[in-house]
């Protein structure tokens, strides 16, 4: 089991929610702009660090 591609898809999906969830609460017109902000940036953060673990991971299985 690989840990470090496991933590990598959590990231990931973490981050896409983040992303959605800023744009539902953007275009629903939601008065709290700096919480959007910080969403939309964590989300972003999240989710390319999560893509860098996955491409960083290398697949090698021991037989």
């Amino acid at each position: 089991m690989n840990l470090k591609r496991i933590f990598g898809t959590l990231l990931t999906i973490l981050g896409i929610i983040g992303l959605v969830y800023s744009a539902l609460e953007f275009t629903r017109g939601s008065d709290f702009t700096r919480s959007l902000i910080v969403y939309l940036i964590l989300g972003i953060i999240f989710f390319f660090t999560g893509i860098g673990l996955i491409r960083s991971t290398s697949d090698s299985s021991k037989m």
